[in-house]
């Protein structure tokens, strides 16, 4: 890097078009010419996903960030292994690391905010416009679940379970807490691929 060369920053909070003034080292220093509009997400999506190996829910938080869930709540569920929920608080940084470097790679003007893990007693008040709690073949389509009318900045909450699946007290739960059953398809998907999965119907079925 060297002093005229430009690029476009962002802070988290807004995108800039923003000039080198000085490179010494590691040391640059940017000079901002102006704020570029950034594209407001055609839908907020909450994606709330039990807990699983970490090596494949850092996977996880990646692809989602790059898909561009605006919020991701770990959740420890009955099947989800021992001590995962005790062992993620200390992952929290490296989280936060894995969304913002996903971000980057993505474009996004902001990184999802990883909230710490909660159970799933505590998820299902996660609060949206449409929640959609995933279950295998035994529910519809979640394609055919979406509204008709589908509002930009929608809020959409998802929630995924571990290996295993869900247990019918956390179906009964769900069902109590008013969130809608939906399926991806007839086959039984790794959780790190319903997430993806997922979220791809919902962003491209916002898109116009």
């Amino acid at each position: 890097m060297e002093a005229g060369q430009r690029f476009e920053i962002s802070d988290n909070q807004a995108v800039y078009l923003a000039e080198i003034a000085e490179a010494r080292g590691e040391r640059v220093v940017f000079r901002v010419i102006q704020e570029i509009e950034a594209e407001v997400a055609p839908v907020r999506i909450t994606l709330c996903a039990a807990l699983i190996k970490f090596d494949r829910f850092e996977w996880m938080i990646e692809k989602a960030t790059e898909l561009g869930a605006e919020r991701i709540v770990p959740v420890e569920t009955a099947r989800s292994e021992k001590g995962l929920m005790e062992a993620s608080r200390k992952r929290s940084e490296r989280w936060a690391r894995v969304a913002r470097e996903g971000s980057q790679q993505a474009r996004r003007v902001r990184a999802p905010e990883i909230a710490p893990a909660v159970r799933l007693a505590e998820c299902l008040a996660e609060a949206a416009d449409y929640r959609y709690f995933l279950e295998e073949t035994t529910a519809p389509a979640l394609l055919r679940m979406l509204p008709q009318d589908r509002t930009k900045g929608a809020r959409v909450a998802v929630l995924l379970g571990p290996e295993g699946g869900w247990i019918d007290r956390e179906r009964e739960a769900a069902a109590a807490a008013e969130w809608q059953a939906a399926s991806l398809g007839p086959h039984v998907l790794r959780a790190e691929t319903a997430a993806v999965a997922a979220l791809a119907i919902l962003v491209n079925a916002w898109i116009e």
